[in-house]
């Protein structure tokens, strides 16, 4: 397999990850969200008046409010910290192939870097 399939394979099985992890994440933070909001609108229902007249369809819509911006605000942080982790990982990769590769009086370029990883096996 050549290096730019190989590389390629690489990045499409790093997106399926990324996309699995903002995935649950989103799911799981939309359901919290969601049961904050059904529980703000019972508190709200039986202290506030005002609250308790508005119809259930307005309601609804508040508690939906809810679940959107918990599955959009969950979903992005895990991608965030995902992408952070991922950039720890590739720099501790990066610097290390670099290291090695001056000890072995080379220069760290892209290329040799690359050749770096297939040897070791990153």
């Amino acid at each position: 397999m050549s290096s730019s399939a190989s590389s390629r394979v690489q990045r499409q099985k790093d997106l399926d990850t990324a996309f699995q992890v903002q995935a649950e994440a989103g799911v799981y933070a939309a359901l919290r969200a969601t049961g904050i909001g059904i529980g703000l609108a019972v508190i709200a229902h039986h202290t506030w008046p005002a609250f308790r007249r508005q119809t259930i369809p307005f309601k609804a819509f508040l508690i939906s409010g809810f679940t959107c911006a918990g599955l959009v605000f969950g979903a992005e942080t895990a991608l965030l910290e995902h992408e952070t982790a991922r950039r720890v990982e590739e720099n501790a990769i990066r610097r290390a192939a670099r290291i090695d590769l001056a000890r072995q009086g080379l220069i760290g370029t892209e290329s040799e870097i690359a050749k770096w990883r297939t040897e070791h096996g990153q």
